[in-house]
C-alpha cells in the first residue's frame, strides 16, 4: 500500500516569526485523516527568522527529535540539557514524566530551518532525557545514515519506541536501494531537493508512506535531502 503526502496538502502556520508546515494535525491544523503514521506523530517543517524562537514549555510522554536543515537552534531544557543545535545535527529529547524545553534561533542575523519530529514512546512515564550528535555530510553520502533507533546502534541516538530514522544526501542521478521488511511501516520525507521513491516523484516537503513493500529504490532527479521512518 502506498500514501502520497504532497507538501501543498500540509497544513501551514504563519507567526511573522514563525512559518511552519504540519505534515500531520498540529496545532490549529486539524485533519481528522491526517493523524500520524504509525507512531510517527509530527513532522513539521520550521523557519524561524533571527533571534525569535520557542519560549520555554512544557512537554510529556513524547520522543522529540529536532533535525537542523540550515542554521543553528539555541536549546535549553529542565534536565540540565543545553547546546546549539546547527546544521547536519540531529538532537533527540524524551520528554518522559515532564519537561519544559526553549528553543531559538541562535543567530541574530540568518534565520533557522529545521525539522521538529514527534514519535509516540512505547512506555509512557519514563525519566526525561537528551541527546545530541553531529553527522558529517560524508556519512549520509549517497547512503541512509542511521540516526535514531530503540537500541543506540551504530551510534544513533536511542528513543523510546520501536522506531528508526535513517537520513540521506542524495546526489542527482544517483540510485540508492533499502531492503524493507513488508511486516513494517516506512515513512519517506524529502526535506530538500526532488527525488523518484519507488516510482513517484517528490518534491521538497512531499512524502509517501508505504506498508507491505519489500524494497525502497530512491532516485536523485536533483541533489536531495531525504528522512526515511522505519515503524513498527
Amino acid at each position: 500500500m502506498v500514501q502520497i503526502r504532497r507538501s501543498n496538502e500540509r497544513g501551514h502556520a504563519q507567526f511573522g516569526w514563525l512559518d511552519s508546515h504540519h505534515t500531520f494535525s498540529f496545532g490549529s491544523y486539524y485533519d481528522p485523516a491526517q493523524m500520524g503514521f504509525r507512531a510517527l506523530r509530527v513532522i513539521n517543517e520550521d523557519r524561524v527568522v533571527p533571534g525569535a524562537g520557542f519560549g520555554a514549555h512544557p512537554h510529556k510522554d513524547m520522543e522529540i527529535i529536532t533535525y537542523v536543515l540550515k542554521g543553528a537552534i539555541a536549546h535549553k531544557d529542565s534536565t540540565g540539557g543545553e547546546s546549539v543545535l546547527r546544521q547536519g545535527e540531529v538532537q533527540r529529547m524524551s520528554a518522559g514524566t515532564g519537561v519544559v524545553h526553549s528553543e531559538f534561533n541562535d543567530s541574530q542575523e540568518q534565520p533557522v530551518h529545521f525539522l521538529q519530529i514527534w514519535i509516540e514512546p512505547g512506555q509512557r512515564g519514563i525519566e526525561p532525557g537528551y541527546e545530541q550528535r553531529e553527522l558529517s555530510d560524508e556519512e549520509k553520502h549517497n547512503t541512509l545514515r542511521l540516526l535514531v533507533s530503540p537500541d543506540g546502534a551504530n551510534e544513533s541516538l536511542q528513543i523510546h519506541q520501536d522506531a528508526r530514522l535513517y537520513a540521506s544526501l542524495l546526489d542527482a542521478a544517483q540510485a540508492l536501494r533499502h531492503d524493507l521488511d513488508p511486516s513494517r511501516h516506512y515513512w519517506v520525507h524529502v526535506a530538500r531537493g526532488h527525488l523518484t521513491a519507488n516510482g513517484e516523484t517528490l518534491r521538497t516537503g512531499d512524502a509517501i508512506g508505504l506498508t507491505g513493500e519489500n524494497i525502497l529504490t530512491l532516485g536523485g532527479e536533483t541533489d536531495a535531502e531525504v528522512l526515511v521512518f522505519d515503524l513498527a
